[in-house]
């Protein structure tokens, strides 16, 4: 498992594609890593060979979250991430990944085989094209559970 950015993981891809190794792609904020965090992962990970995970960064984590967040810092949650070895690579995204452009372009560069989300993951219909469109498929590995989020275990504190 290794911490990298992302032209050195496109580096890395060249060699992994030669090797015909299927890739797995998730992003998210991951603020305070939870068990439903942990379980989503595994599950992701079992799609494939290795497990990509585009970490959003802390400007983006507070335009998604609000005031307050993140709580742990882009390094932090990249740290804790990586203890959990759940994750072959560990990538931070681009400030600016709200738009459908900068979703396209990152599938473009990595080509995942299954871009993993959970049943609450928004905009599906949209990513399904993009990723399609480059050759993979999008795949619900988690189903959402409603009573554990990092903004419930915060608002208990």
């Amino acid at each position: 498992m290794s911490i990298v950015s992302l032209p050195d993981l496109l580096s890395e891809l060249v060699k992994l594609r030669k090797e015909k190794k299927s890739l797995v792609l998730v992003t998210g904020c991951f603020d305070m890593l939870h068990s439903e965090h942990l379980q989503f992962l595994a599950s992701a990970g079992k799609k494939g060979d290795y497990l990509l995970l585009g970490l959003e960064s802390d400007k983006r984590v507070k335009q998604l979250k609000g005031k307050g967040r993140p709580v742990n810092t882009i390094k932090k949650r990249m740290k804790n991430l990586e203890k959990s070895g759940l994750v072959d690579y560990i990538f931070p995204l681009p400030e600016k990944f709200s738009t459908s452009a900068a979703h396209e372009l990152l599938i473009s560069q990595l080509r995942p085989r299954i871009l993993a989300v959970s049943s609450h993951t928004l905009h599906q219909d949209r990513k399904k094209i993009i990723v399609e469109r480059y050759g993979g498929q999008i795949r619900v590995v988690w189903p959402y559970n409603s009573k554990i989020s990092s903004s419930i275990l915060l608002a208990d504190l």
